[in-house]
């Protein structure tokens, strides 16, 4: 999924120096963006507080909205490196073409796992015929710099490990968790689960003291480690957990996002991941020129353009504000 702001800011994120080392309860609010003509997300990820949990860079959760009379997410062909995109979806579908000649149809708790690399590009639409819901969310994994100029490849998975407990299914989405290993390709020590309760279940899910968690409350009602969270909002945790506890008011579900403490400090602008602004104006003008990423066939409709880049200098910023 691309970012359509149009005024879209560089900035800095990444490093351990504002990792929090030990448990916290830190509510994120999201900020309302506009995807295309019919698809308003709220953007988690970055945040005003902060910028990344473990290598998760990018955080878009969206419905569920009725599409039934509308022609759902319409997002034209956009350029991505650096960087991972996570499809995930509770309901609808959203259909893959990129540069790589890839054309997929992701349906609900399946995994559309694109790796740019050096340079792809992709669009992603609702079929013309669809269902009536669309909800899902759209994220971004940074790559680290010795896999940034990774091969671009796209994978698509059905067939996802779970973990169950009373009251809990966990689907293991990419990473491991409690044993389970997903089998989508992975550059860093990360963990992503979707996480549906049941109404009344009070569980406990083990975590890994070394990795930073943060969750993404998609629908219903639910605390976790006591704190309510309503579905739009997440909840970063900080490091130092072996296990989180989870309650459920009503049938809910959640994102369980994790990893370690990403290293390197990344500047992110529109769709592409870098290390320096030098980094995000040879993509910008790669783009533009139409070199390097390649193009998508198929979609019906004009690619999308850059955005301007900003009259200032980047200035580090490290994971938060």
């Amino acid at each position: 999924m691309s970012n359509l702001d149009r005024q879209a800011s560089p900035t800095v994120c990444g490093g351990r120096g504002f990792v929090v080392a030990e448990p916290v309860r830190e509510l994120l609010s999201p900020r309302r963006v506009q995807l295309g003509e019919s698809t308003e997300v709220r953007r988690l990820l970055p945040n005003l507080g902060r910028r990344m949990v473990g290598a998760w860079a990018f955080v878009d959760h969206y419905g569920p909205d009725d599409i039934a009379d509308e022609p759902g997410m319409q997002v034209p062909p956009h350029p991505h490196m650096g960087l991972q995109t996570v499809s995930w979806l509770h309901d609808g579908e959203v259909l893959h073409r990129d540069s790589l000649g890839s054309l997929q149809t992701i349906r609900p708790r399946e995994l559309g796992l694109m790796t740019s690399g050096r340079a792809i590009s992709h669009s992603e639409e609702s079929p013309r015929v669809h269902a009536r819901f669309l909800h899902g969310a759209q994220l971004w994994v940074a790559l680290p710099g010795a896999h940034r100029e990774v091969q671009p490849h796209f994978q698509h998975h059905t067939d996802l490990p779970e973990v169950t407990a009373p009251g809990l299914s966990a689907t293991v989405i990419l990473g491991a968790l409690d044993g389970a290993v997903s089998p989508g390709t992975t550059y860093t020590p990360i963990v992503g689960a979707d996480l549906t309760l049941a109404r009344g279940a009070e569980t406990r899910l083990p975590l890994e003291p070394d990795f930073e968690y943060a969750v993404l409350s998609m629908s219903g009602e639910s605390a976790v480690d006591g704190v309510p969270v309503v579905p739009g909002s997440m909840l970063y945790l900080g490091c130092g957990r072996s296990e989180l506890p989870l309650r459920a008011e009503s049938d809910a579900g959640l994102l369980l996002l994790g990893g370690e403490p990403f290293e390197e400090e990344i500047v992110m602008w529109w769709n592409f991941i870098g290390r320096s602004q030098a980094d995000i104006e040879q993509a910008r003008e790669d783009w533009t020129s139409g070199a390097r990423f390649g193009e998508v066939h198929g979609y019906a409709g004009n690619r999308l353009s850059a955005p301007d880049l900003p009259p200032t200098p980047l200035k580090p910023r490290g994971r938060v504000r």
